[in-house]
């Protein structure tokens, strides 16, 4: 019998004792899987060596986010899932990353299982439950801070590019927190959100 092909993973987070735990975990649950490390992108990329079958990517970095670096990693290896990694699970930061093409938003409390278990799904191309932008804000029981500011601007009849303006956000980023908006009040127009935000005693 052949030994299974070796399964690259690359662990980017820039605290060393988290990327330990999460590469014990992953050793653990996948003992075929060779696992690079790097503290930063930079780092990762400059390192590279071997295409990666998947990149579990912290949010939070020096230097590049891991929100620009999931745009870099999309670029450079189209095939390889991208799993965002956060310490602070936020409805809009999760529906930013998945619009933006992440394979799945993983917090970094999960149980071990949960871990492994998301890997082998991104691995297998396949969706993972609920993870979707409009899924992840009608699961929400509440709007964030930063979506009560922009459901603020929208009943004031501002266009997401005047809106970003306000917030300091980019148009892109504005629309996912509109989507996730519409998608939370299960509503298709700006104007049904507003409405429905108003009935609900959310906004004036």
């Amino acid at each position: 019998m052949h030994a299974p092909s070796p399964l690259h993973l690359l662990l980017i987070d820039d605290h060393s004792l988290l990327r330990a735990g999460l590469r014990l975990v992953l050793e653990q649950g996948l003992p075929h899987a060779m696992i690079r490390e790097a503290g930063s992108i930079a780092q990762a990329i400059a390192e590279d060596q071997v295409r990666p079958h998947a990149v579990l990517l912290d949010i939070e970095m020096p230097g590049l986010s891991g929100m620009e670096g999931l745009a870099v990693f999309r670029r450079r290896w189209p095939g390889a899932p991208v799993i965002i990694l956060t310490s602070h699970d936020d409805v809009g930061t999760r529906a930013e990353a998945l619009a933006k093409g992440a394979a799945a938003f993983l917090s970094k409390a999960e149980p071990t299982d949960r871990i492994v278990a998301t890997v082998e799904g991104a691995l297998r191309g396949e969706t993972i439950p609920g993870e979707t932008v409009q899924s992840v804000a009608r699961n929400q029981a509440q709007l964030t801070p930063r979506q009560y500011e922009v459901l603020d601007q929208l009943s004031r009849g501002y266009s997401n590019k005047v809106i970003g303006r306000h917030l300091n956000l980019s148009e892109n980023t504005v629309r996912v927190h509109v989507q996730a908006l519409l998608a939370a009040f299960d509503v298709a127009s700006r104007a049904e959100a507003v409405a429905v935000a108003r009935d609900r005693g959310l906004i004036r």
